[in-house]
């Protein structure tokens, strides 16, 4: 529990900077002006500073675009288009949020009745009923399945990290500071799945698909999760354990002399010194149950749709309805972009010290 406090008082952290950001930045442009005035600062660097900064800004708009572009999609209620028939728009010319309306529907926890039997007497309670958003009071009378496909991911995303975790963590460590029989060979199998892993899941969806169907497991989402999970070990046992072995063996040296018990040894050197590859690793398993769209739109039936499923469904034979699958598609990237927005220095350092740079 240790480590999972330690990286929820680091993301608090960045989330405070994050707010104090444009305080920050203020005090740094007077500081600045000061620093010119008296002569300390060259304009010159102030200069060049301000043109690379600018380059990057142009760099980073250009990126986003394509992001822009659905965002003005959503909130334009017709279309995805940033042209229109009197030209180039660079925002809606009739913006709305009805498209996330309609996308994340009513926000309203029922009320609940309870009755308690005290001393031969029934006791009846009544919960109140808690509206966060009535969709109907802005004129929306039809809402998306979001919420049923949220629920859809989370049942296949969380089974998926806790089958994948319960396997990464104990071979990555095995991996990284035992030696046994036939370890090389595993290793070898760890990067052969690794490189090719993706690749060869979508060559054998046929017989995938005829397997789970075999057995009864063609529209679990729990078989599915398992699946998932097996793919994502080669590849984040392998990042794991490159991160391991980073970490000093003189460390658990020391504790043995100690007399610390092996499991003590993992749970608290290991796992600690080792949380920006666990928060890595967690991220791109989580990520992995998640986001993927192939498999899942083959094995799963209708009811048991996640979110890309979702999405694609959206999409009619003839016609899309682009303002709601693009508010749909934000609404959906948007956990990611905040885990990807608050993680980014675990991700950094986790592939880094892993081996992956570059």
């Amino acid at each position: 529990m240790s480590v999972i406090s330690d990286i929820a008082s680091e993301l608090a952290d960045d989330a405070r900077a994050a707010a104090m950001a444009p305080v920050e930045s203020v005090k740094d442009a007077k500081y600045t002006l000061e620093g010119i005035r008296e002569g300390r600062v060259s304009p010159a660097t102030v200069l060049k500073t301000a043109g690379i900064t600018l380059g990057a800004a142009v760099v980073v708009a250009l990126l986003l675009f394509p992001l822009y572009w659905v965002a003005v999609g959503a909130f334009s209620g017709t279309g995805a288009s940033l042209y229109s028939s009197s030209g180039i728009r660079l925002w809606p010319a009739d913006p709305t949020i009805e498209p996330f309306l309609w996308v994340i529907g009513d926000l309203i926890v029922p009320s609940y009745r309870i009755s308690l039997g005290l001393g031969g007497y029934e006791v009846f309670l009544q919960t109140p009923e808690l509206a966060f958003l009535d969709v109907s009071q802005y004129g929306v009378t039809e809402t998306s399945e979001f919420k049923r496909f949220f629920a859809n991911s989370l049942t296949v995303a969380i089974p998926t990290v806790l089958l994948a975790m319960c396997l990464i963590v104990p071979s990555a460590y095995a991996l990284s500071r035992r030696q046994f029989i036939g370890r090389s060979k595993v290793l070898y199998g760890y990067v052969l799945f690794t490189q090719i892993g993706g690749g060869l899941g979508v060559a054998l969806l046929i017989a995938l698909y005829a397997l789970f169907v075999q057995f009864g497991f063609n529209d679990s989402k729990l078989a599915l999760s398992a699946y998932y999970a097996a793919t994502a070990v080669p590849f984040n046992t392998w990042l794991l354990k490159t991160y391991m072995d980073g970490i000093p063996v003189s460390y658990e040296e020391a504790a043995m002399m100690d007399g610390a018990p092996s499991w003590k040894i993992v749970t608290e050197i290991i796992l600690p010194l080792s949380k920006a590859g666990l928060a890595t690793v967690f991220i791109f398993t989580f990520l992995t149950g998640w986001t993927e769209f192939v498999v899942a739109q083959t094995l799963l039936s209708t009811d048991n749709y996640t979110l890309p499923v979702g999405l694609y469904s959206l999409v009619g034979r003839y016609s899309i309805p682009w303002a709601r699958f693009s508010a749909f598609a934000l609404t959906f990237a948007a956990p990611i972009m905040l885990i990807y927005l608050f993680a980014q220095r675990y991700i950094e350092g986790g592939l880094s010290f892993g081996g992956m740079e570059g």
